[in-house]
């Protein structure tokens, strides 16, 4: 008898601790879920190194931004894939060099979608570990397969490549269609009205730049003069959709909306959400509110990125007031380089005044200098990440593999690093070597050294006043010493050389794309 209860009382003892035992899983399990951040990116158009005052290289201020960059991880060598847009915005949602796909160019607004649908994505690793994912802000990857009819459900497009939810312009805010986009649909559009887009030929009678100047209340001053839209000139050409244009002036006030209200509907949710804030600024036309117009004293430009900087400023007022600011994880910086005159009059040039948009780089967007990928980057998480400056090589591709690793997800091999410790700060290591991109043009770093092969063309694109780093010799230069890339190594360091253009050359596949026109529109 006295077995027996020994034996029942075991019996309990052992289910006892195996219900604990469960517990204490499905506990950890449900800690687990609750830890992983909600995760942001804010993804700037056309800022410079020298734009963010954090980095005291020019003369703007920008205390909002400066936070992200004082408070988190500010890197030194932080790079965009690409000196343009959309092999950058490539880049960065498909952990893949942009140079390997030979459609990722700047897109026109009728592009179809540059992202193939069965390809990884970021925000589709995101979805599959357990993420609410969403875009706000500007797309320019393509909509549809090239034939769009712009008056119904546009697909694919977003949401078929990852994200849950989308509120987009198509391609950037100087070419048409002159609308935003709700999940794949036009917003606001009346269908007695339908919009038609063609960007070879104009739609009879409609006015343009050309046909009709006296309608302009900004001057194009090359590319822009096709349909006018708000008083401004804009790339191709569009009729109809009047009811649904958005209102320039008001654009990141209306972003800003938009990336609150995801924010506002999500942060109550057990369910983390990535959330893309692409923001359109400062890509021209540089349309500031009237709050901010004159701010800077440096024309539509500097006042942008004082709005911008004051909108950023309002978003972390939101995640801060949503009670969630310490379990966000935002990452900070732009799609490539700056440009001062990219088509408009709008007095950049003549009001730039001593600010230096490109910091202590050379060249600018479109160029396969510094100046063109090396750009604003800061990883944020309030309380996680100790504030830190960080002088390891590391890129936009890069965070496709470090979130993965930083959520246990299954990242397929591609080009992107796993730099996990390194973006939280607990580590000073990066990349060792890196292939930038600018306009079918390829340049190679390595450690402290950058190679730029032979390239036929201009030295200066005229219209924009930006060094492309177009030479008929080699380039070589050791950025630890010459970070303006002032002395060409080349002859004199030709061991160094070689060694780089074999690396390169086999990154590459042991050929080199041919250099193409740049273009502006």
């Amino acid at each position: 008898m006295k077995n027996q209860y020994i034996r029942v009382a075991f019996s309990g003892l052992v289910f006892l601790t195996l219900i604990s035992c469960q517990s204490n899983s499905n506990k950890t399990e449900m800690e687990s879920s609750a830890q992983k951040p909600n995760i942001v990116i804010i993804y700037m158009d056309d800022l410079g190194y020298g734009d963010v005052s954090a980095y005291q290289a020019g003369t703007l201020e920008t205390p909002n931004m400066d936070l992200l960059f004082n408070e988190g991880i500010r890197f030194t060598n932080g790079y965009a894939s690409s000196a343009t847009c959309t092999p950058s915005r490539y880049a960065l949602l498909t952990g893949t060099y942009p140079w390997r796909n030979k459609n990722a160019k700047i897109l026109p607004g009728t592009a179809p979608l540059l992202i193939d649908t069965a390809q990884y994505t970021l925000p589709r690793m995101l979805q599959e570990s357990g993420y609410y994912t969403g875009i706000v802000g500007k797309w320019h990857l393509g909509l549809g397969l090239g034939d769009v009819n712009w008056n119904q459900e546009i697909k694919p497009g977003p949401n078929q490549v990852g994200f849950d939810y989308s509120y987009i312009l198509a391609a950037t805010q100087d070419r048409v269609p002159t609308v935003y986009f709700e999940n794949g649909k036009v917003v606001g559009l009346d269908p007695n009205d339908p919009i038609e887009v063609n960007y070879q030929e104009n739609f009879p009678g409609e006015p343009t730049a050309l046909t009709n100047p006296e309608m302009l209340e900004m001057k194009w001053h090359h590319g822009h003069n096709n349909s006018i839209v708000n008083g401004i000139p804009r790339i191709g050409f569009m009729k109809g959709g009047d009811a649904a244009k958005w209102s320039d002036v008001d654009m990141a006030d209306h972003f800003l909306e938009k990336a609150s209200q995801f924010v506002e509907e999500n942060s109550r949710s057990e369910q983390p959400f990535f959330l893309y804030y692409a923001m359109q600024q400062p890509h021209v036309p540089r349309t500031p509110h009237p709050r901010f117009v004159g701010k800077s004293g440096m024309g539509p430009r500097g006042d942008v990125i004082l709005e911008s900087d004051w909108v950023i400023g309002e978003f972390m007022k939101k995640l801060e007031e949503e009670g969630i600011l310490e379990n966000t994880l935002i990452i900070f910086s732009s799609d490539n380089g700056p440009v001062i005159n990219d088509g408009y009059y709008d007095e950049a040039v003549e009001k730039l005044g001593s600010h230096t948009p490109w910091g202590p780089l050379r060249g600018g967007k479109y160029s396969l200098f510094e100046a063109g990928t090396r750009v604003p980057f800061a990883v944020y998480w309030k309380g996680t990440i100790q504030p830190n400056v960080s002088d390891a090589l590391v890129t936009q591709i890069d965070l496709m593999a470090s979130l993965g690793a930083l959520l246990e997800a299954k990242v397929p091999e591609n080009d992107s690093q796993n730099l996990l410790q390194t973006f939280l700060g607990k580590s000073q290591e990066g990349r060792s070597e890196f292939v930038m991109e600018a306009t079918s043009r390829t340049a190679f770093r390595q450690g402290d050294w950058v190679m730029i092969p032979p390239y036929p063309g201009p030295e200066v694109l005229g219209n924009v006043n930006i060094e492309l780093g177009n030479s008929k010799e080699y380039q070589l230069y050791n950025l630890k010493e010459d970070l303006g890339q002032q002395t060409n190594l080349a002859e004199s360091n030709p061991e160094k050389l070689r060694e780089m253009i074999l690396r390169f050359e086999e990154i590459k596949g042991g050929a080199e794309s041919e250099s193409e026109p740049v273009e502006l529109k």
